[in-house]
């Protein structure tokens, strides 16, 4: 009898410590879970932002939203605050929260051997044989003023005349593509790599890269297309005079 008691008694108290336990990592587990749903208010992308997109448009494209602390991946932003100068180093889908890694300088970006396009400009390329670019000595960053010339017809009054024009002054060179030396290595003679390149004869044609904006960028195709294209070495410093058409029985006057 006793023994029986004893052995209920026992089993009561399991029961209760058991129930006690159950509770409490019950509890905990909600506890944790509250937690992990905790809002935290980050910046979420709100429509496509593509590579290269300013501050401005980044503004534009994002909002403030709470989300669950457990799906906010580290080093979301709260705000663009002391972020100016900044664009978009990948392109940022909707959905997505910002990451300050996705934000990076916009030199950064930009090729090796290239410069950065400045804001609302575009690129336009032309190929053009050596002695049509300096020689060849023109490399991102430069500016140059081009030249196009017209066997016939760019003459209203003078249809069947030859004429020419430096049509654009400090244009931005954004890169320069160049065909692969036939030999490569160490410079010879002493030069440096640099002295080597400014004295050989470039081999092969040059792709040469503008900046422009949609009306100019028109223009130089349109004359690389149905004339030919010379480009000068003009920097910011360089005097520009009148616009002048030659014409070819007034060149030697």
């Amino acid at each position: 009898m006793k023994t029986r008691l004893l052995g209920g008694i026992v089993a009561f108290v399991l029961a209760i410590a058991g129930t006690v336990l159950l509770v409490s990592y019950v509890s905990a587990s909600e506890a944790r879970a509250q937690k992990d749903l905790q809002p935290v208010d980050v910046l979420v992308v709100q429509q496509q932002v593509a590579k290269g997109a300013d501050l401005q448009k980044l503004k534009a494209s994002v909002k403030l939203t709470s989300l669950p602390s457990a799906s906010v991946p580290n080093g979301a932003l709260k705000s663009l605050d002391g972020l100016d100068g900044k664009v978009a180093a990948v392109d940022l889908l909707p959905g997505e929260a910002l990451l300050g890694a996705r934000l990076a300088d916009p030199e950064s970006l930009s090729a090796p051997g290239s410069v950065p396009v400045p804001d609302g400009m575009q690129e336009i390329s032309v190929q053009l044989e050596a002695q049509r670019v300096v020689g060849g000595r023109i490399a991102a960053g430069d500016t140059v003023g081009i030249v196009v010339l017209f066997d016939k017809g760019a003459v209203k009054d003078s249809p069947d005349v030859e004429s020419g024009q430096q049509i654009f002054h400090k244009v931005l060179v954004t890169s320069v593509q160049r065909s692969m030396a036939k030999t490569s290595g160490a410079a010879t003679g002493g030069a440096t790599a640099e002295e080597q390149a400014n004295t050989e004869l470039p081999t092969g044609q040059l792709l040469v890269t503008f900046a422009r904006n949609d009306a100019d960028a028109a223009k130089i195709a349109f004359g690389a297309n149905f004339g030919s294209l010379w480009l000068t070495k003009e920097p910011s410093a360089a005097t520009e005079g009148s616009p002048l058409i030659v014409k070819k029985p007034e060149l030697y006057r």
